[in-house]
C-alpha cells in the first residue's frame, strides 16, 4: 500500500512513518503544507491519501476535493485533531472515504487503512456518532433541506426504554460503511 502523507506537524509525520513501517507500508511522500500536497496529488501514484484538516495555507478539504477528481481509484483517510460537526461533514461530502482522529491507537490506525483498501469506511467512534446525530435531528435536516428521517417506530424502544436504531439508521450506516458518501446516502 503506497501512503501520500499530507500532515503539518512533525510529531504526527512520525507517528505515521512509525504506523507505516510497522505496517511494512510504502510512504511515497509527505507533504507539511496544502501547496506541495496538491502538487503531489497530481504528481504522484499512491494509494492512500492520509490527509490532515487543518494545514498552514489552507485545508485539506481541497486536497481531497482534488484527490476524488484526479485519482478516484484512490482512497482517501481524513486523520485530523478535529472532531467537529462542520469538519466531519465537510471531509465525508468532498470524499473522504474515512475518518480518524489522530490519538488513535496504532492498531485502530491499521485497522483503518486495511479496512479502508477492502472497500470500507473506518470511522472514528466518535466521529459515527457525530453522523448518526445528525441524520437523527429532524429539525436540522429540515432546516438544511435534507429528507427528514423518520421517527424510530415503537417497536424500535428496547425493554429498558433506551432507543434502538431505526431500520433507515441502520441502512444509511451499513452504506456509510460501505464506502458511499453521505449525499449518495441521503438522495
Amino acid at each position: 500500500m503506497r501512503l501520500l502523507v499530507l500532515e503539518d506537524e512533525p510529531h504526527w509525520q512520525k507517528v505515521i512513518e512509525d504506523i507505516a513501517a510497522a505496517g511494512k507500508l510504502e510512504i511515497v511522500k509527505v507533504c507539511a503544507n496544502l501547496a506541495d500536497g496538491l502538487a503531489a496529488i497530481k504528481a504522484v501514484d499512491f494509494d492512500v491519501l492520509i490527509a490532515d484538516l487543518g494545514l498552514p495555507d489552507g485545508t485539506g478539504i481541497d486536497a481531497i476535493r482534488m484527490a476524488r477528481r484526479t485519482r478516484p481509484e484512490a482512497d482517501v483517510l481524513v486523520a485530523t485533531v478535529f472532531a467537529d460537526e462542520k469538519s466531519v461533514v465537510s471531509a465525508i461530502y468532498a470524499g473522504a472515504a474515512g475518518y480518524i482522529l489522530k490519538d488513535s491507537t496504532p492498531d485502530e490506525w491499521m485497522t483503518a487503512l486495511t479496512d479502508l483498501r477492502a472497500g470500507h469506511s473506518p470511522l472514528s467512534p466518535k466521529i459515527a456518532r457525530y453522523i448518526l446525530r445528525r441524520l437523527q435531528e429532524p429539525a436540522r435536516a429540515r432546516k438544511l433541506g435534507e429528507i427528514e428521517p423518520p421517527s424510530p417506530p415503537k417497536s424500535d424502544v428496547a425493554a429498558d426504554g433506551t432507543e434502538q436504531l431505526s431500520g433507515r439508521e441502520t441502512e444509511v450506516l451499513q452504506l456509510v460503511a460501505k464506502g458511499f458518501s453521505l449525499v449518495e446516502v441521503l438522495s
